[in-house]
């Protein structure tokens, strides 16, 4: 059933086929909700050959859908370079890494670089030391063997060409916060600054993606948050008419997805999704997947599967409190303010 309600620039993307029968198929499920199509332009704007904002940070709430949402950034930034990737077999235009926590005391820019690695040419880790570094199952971490016999720089170097040789754009990071949390204040600077140089070093731009918490960390450093340009994937709030509406359309987008399971009954509890997800579409996607599943694996009702299925109270008061404080800090940041234009007066003698 087509829902007249849906502004024409919300769809969603499901995996074709009998895939979207299944309460499995809400996982890969993307709606292109006004937020998304909203950062997705932002992007497009501030991602370009010669920009001067070698860094873009993308922030929003705790499930909000910002990993959903940079995977679209990079599906856009591929499918516009369709027709050069004909011509050019090895041009991987955009890259998306998530910023691995290894459980080290800093940050293992080894296991970085070899997550980029994977993403743009498998061959060249094949090509590395083996004995450089190695996963340890005892401590559940990457560790550095006694005898190494590759190097960090050696490892970076093959980024740097391998990123420069496939002509790649823009590296998004997601859960970027991880390179920070794990470095000491004095090295705050250091860090961002070798994110900064990989990226001048190969000619792209960085999308770090990631909570609240990633730009209050960033805003540390006065140097790097002057050269960072900012954008705030929000969510959609209960005290906007607007935002209302556009949720609701966000919750039909998934009744038609499952519209078999959901027998046209989902709508009736879009207030109650709003207030548990908090308006956060990426929550709104969990909580209806683990519903779904309850329905299929125990024949529950709507109503009894989906009170199982809502975050517990504490679950959700916790999660407002961090977004009332991010959405405070993070205010100043991206607010701008225009000077009020004062007519200058006229040295002209006003004739009598």
């Amino acid at each position: 059933m087509t829902n007249n309600n849906i502004p024409p620039s919300l769809n969603s993307t499901a995996p074709a086929g009998e895939q979207q029968k299944t309460a499995e198929s809400l996982v890969d499920l993307r709606i292109k909700h006004p937020r998304v199509a909203g950062i997705m332009g932002e992007i497009d704007a501030l991602v370009y050959p010669g920009s001067q904002d070698s860094l873009v940070q993308i922030c929003g709430p705790t499930g909000v859908g910002k990993s959903a949402l940079v995977r679209h950034v990079v599906d856009s930034i591929v499918s516009k370079a369709h027709t050069e990737m004909q011509e050019n077999a090895g041009l991987v235009p955009a890259v998306y890494v998530e910023a691995p926590s290894s459980g080290e005391q800093e940050f293992s820019w080894r296991l970085f670089y070899h997550r980029i690695l994977e993403q743009l040419d498998g061959e060249v880790i094949d090509m590395l030391p083996r004995s450089s570094y190695q996963y340890d199952p005892q401590l559940g971490r990457v560790v550095k063997p006694q005898r190494a016999t590759g190097s960090l720089a050696a490892l970076r170097t093959a980024v740097e060409r391998s990123l420069e040789a496939r002509g790649t754009r823009v590296l998004v990071v997601d859960e970027a916060a991880h390179i920070i949390q794990q470095t000491s204040p004095k090295r705050l600077e250091s860090q961002l600054n070798t994110l900064k140089s990989l990226a001048n070093a190969c000619g792209a731009q960085m999308v770090l993606v990631g909570s609240y918490d990633l730009y209050q960390l960033l805003a540390l450093s006065a140097q790097i948050a002057r050269r960072t340009h900012v954008l705030h994937f929000e969510r959609y709030r209960e005290d906007r008419p607007e935002d209302v509406r556009i949720f609701a359309a966000c919750v039909s987008g998934f009744e038609q997805a499952l519209a078999h399971l959901w027998g046209g009954k989902l709508l009736a509890y879009t207030a109650t999704l709003h207030e548990n997800s908090l308006g956060c579409v990426g929550t709104l996607n969990a909580v209806l997947t683990r519903t779904a599943r309850r329905m299929e694996a125990t024949g529950l009702p709507l109503q009894e599967a989906l009170h199982r299925s809502l975050l517990t109270e504490a679950q959700r008061q916790q999660i407002l409190a961090e977004t009332y404080d991010g959405e405070t800090a993070i205010n100043p940041g991206i607010t701008r303010a225009i000077p009020k234009f004062v007519r200058p007066r006229s040295s002209i003698p006003t004739p009598v």
